[in-house]
């Protein structure tokens, strides 16, 4: 199942987006988490139906959105396994097609440690000529080649969570988040502060 979760315009409190989150509902073991099931799928090969399921799911919910009026940019995890398939473009274009949604309501989001690989690339490019949009996911917490960044299509930064943890309590914390925001925005990057839950750390990271 899908659940979505809500991004939040820091200025005007607006919801301006939501990201997709997958979730297994298992008739025995309840509701299974994807650092789980994601690993088991990948390893029997199934990896693929799943993630495609995922980008189908995503753009049906979209549509149903749209007819009751409602415009919001949908993001989605892609792993590497999927950004190394040869036709994650075409799949995704007929997705968006076959529900009637404009590429630039989806948003796709890859971990910075697969930016490393060819295969990234190529996919980014791809996606970013079909009028998706690119996001950096957990950024902050692995390695990241920030020449590569300057090349990419890429329009958004995501904080990694753990940076926000004590950012009210820690001026280390919050000079940190302060230059990559700052970083982002000379790039023209829009950016995402991943699980702010609090006023303190919202006000923090403002």
């Amino acid at each position: 199942v899908l659940f979505y979760q809500p991004k939040i315009d820091g200025r005007s409190g607006q919801v301006t987006g939501v990201e997709a989150l997958v979730r297994w509902q298992h008739p025995v073991r309840g509701m299974i988490q994807p650092s789980v099931f994601v690993p088991v799928a990948e390893r029997f090969g199934l990896i693929g139906a799943l993630g495609q399921w995922v980008i189908d799911e995503a753009c049906r919910q979209l549509r149903e959105w749209l007819d009751q009026g409602l415009r919001l940019r949908m993001s989605i995890n892609m792993s590497a396994h999927q950004l190394r398939q040869d036709n994650l473009v075409q799949r995704i274009r007929r997705s968006l097609h076959a529900h009637t949604v404009d590429p630039s309501l989806l948003t796709i989001e890859i971990v910075e440690s697969v930016l490393m690989e060819d295969a990234a690339v190529s996919a980014f490019a791809g996606l970013a000529q079909l009028g998706v949009s690119l996001s950096i996911d957990d950024f902050g917490i692995g390695y990241c080649n920030f020449a590569l960044l300057r090349k990419l299509p890429v329009t958004q930064l995501k904080v990694d969570r753990s940076l926000f943890t004590d950012i009210q309590h820690s001026s280390d914390a919050l000079a940190v988040v302060d230059a990559i925001v700052k970083m982002a925005h000379a790039l023209g990057l829009r950016v995402v502060a991943e699980g702010v839950e609090t006023d303190a750390q919202q006000i923090g990271r403002a």
